[in-house]
């Protein structure tokens, strides 16, 4: 599974590079996502598949707190370039005159940036707030890689101010980009309502639902690891959630996008028809 996202998605970033018709805002996020797609998994699967190998299924806690801030960095970054690219399609449909003025390289490069930089500066924020934790002896995380949830469910010492952290950012950089992402689809749909030919409507609600698609799976199970983690004490279901958001959804995603666009299967049967003329 490993290799399958991290080739599909290399395979992604490797189309939209060799196409100069794929040089536009939507593919500039979307071979970002698929980026961040491949260094969110390598940040917990390696280390699983070692420990399978090894037959060791121990991590040390300075290893513990590096993988929880990059895994909460790329998840803030995969949230933020959702977002971006919910921004694209609503410019793009609704406001199509001025998609070229608004949507400039520079701004798109921006948006990546200050996203980045935000998810940087929230992971490091909680992974310094878990350093003021004290910890009881032997301790063993339920879960196949080091979530910041069940760390702070084994900590020895007051965690309120930890809880509430996460709520809060969870709320101002889970819930306000959500809303977001709602509020642009109800404007998109209905500006698509009012195309008159059922081609035209055909042609933007399939290019809006590979990213609907994807916007669903990641929410949908980002949301339902801490609804897991909160409302149940099962590790099992929470892992499985867990399991979702960072392998599942990683995988699918080059799926999504390359099966359902036309312009992406194009760029890919020129990529590969180009690597076969080589031989």
């Amino acid at each position: 599974m490993y290799l399958v996202t991290v080739l599909g998605n290399l395979l992604i970033i490797l189309v939209i590079i060799s196409d100069s018709h794929l040089h536009t805002p939507m593919y500039f996020f979307l071979s970002n996502l698929s980026f961040v797609d491949i260094c969110f998994t390598t940040t917990t699967i390696p280390k699983i598949l070692v420990n399978i190998q090894t037959l060791r299924k121990h991590i040390s806690y300075p290893g513990c707190l590096t993988q929880i801030c990059f895994v909460l960095t790329f998840a803030g970054l995969e949230n933020g370039i959702l977002t971006m690219m919910a921004y694209d399609r609503f410019v793009a449909i609704c406001h199509p005159l001025r998609y070229n003025v608004i949507m400039t390289p520079k701004l798109c490069g921006l948006m990546v940036l200050l996203s980045f930089l935000i998810s940087v500066l929230d992971a490091l924020l909680h992974t310094l707030m878990a350093l003021r934790l004290s910890f009881c002896t032997d301790l063993e995380i339920p879960h196949f890689f080091c979530e910041l949830a069940h760390l702070l469910k084994l900590a020895c010492s007051d965690i309120f101010i930890n809880n509430m952290f996460v709520y809060v950012v969870t709320s101002l950089l889970g819930v306000v980009p959500l809303t977001g992402i709602i509020f642009s689809y109800i404007r998109i749909v209905s500006s698509i309502l009012k195309i008159p030919s059922a081609g035209g409507k055909y042609k933007a609600f399939s290019i809006c639902g590979s990213h609907l698609i994807v916007v669903s799976l990641f929410y949908g199970t980002g949301f339902g690891v801490y609804l897991t983690s909160a409302a149940t004490h099962s590790s099992r279901k929470s892992a499985v959630v867990s399991v979702m958001y960072t392998v599942v959804t990683p995988m699918v995603n080059p799926f999504i996008y390359s099966l359902r666009n036309k312009d992406m299967m194009g760029a890919l049967r020129k990529l590969i028809s180009r690597i076969s003329s080589f031989r």
